[in-house]
């Protein structure tokens, strides 16, 4: 799996608290491992995110992605709290 990320994400990941930033690597290693792994609540989204899905980093935060599956491969677009995410 490939993974690939927005300008956006990394202008945002760049922001966020050191603890948001080691909780993302941890959980990214979990996600490669198994995209569905229980600790992820990796979900479909819906309304104007309907094409995207999520993946909760810790407590309130969350990372935004895509999948793209005829190249295998994973584009998170944005992390941040849920508040900032879908206000």
């Amino acid at each position: 799996m490939q993974i690939e990320y927005s300008k956006n994400f990394i202008k945002t990941f760049k922001k966020s608290p050191q603890k948001i930033k080691e909780s993302f690597k941890d959980r990214l290693r979990i996600f490669i491992n198994n995209p569905h792994n229980q600790i992820l609540n990796n979900h479909r989204l819906s309304g104007k995110l309907e094409n995207y899905r999520s993946i909760n980093i810790s407590g309130n935060w969350r990372a935004i992605f895509k999948e793209i599956k005829d190249k295998n491969s994973v584009y998170f677009i944005v992390v941040g709290t849920h508040s900032q995410l879908y206000s």
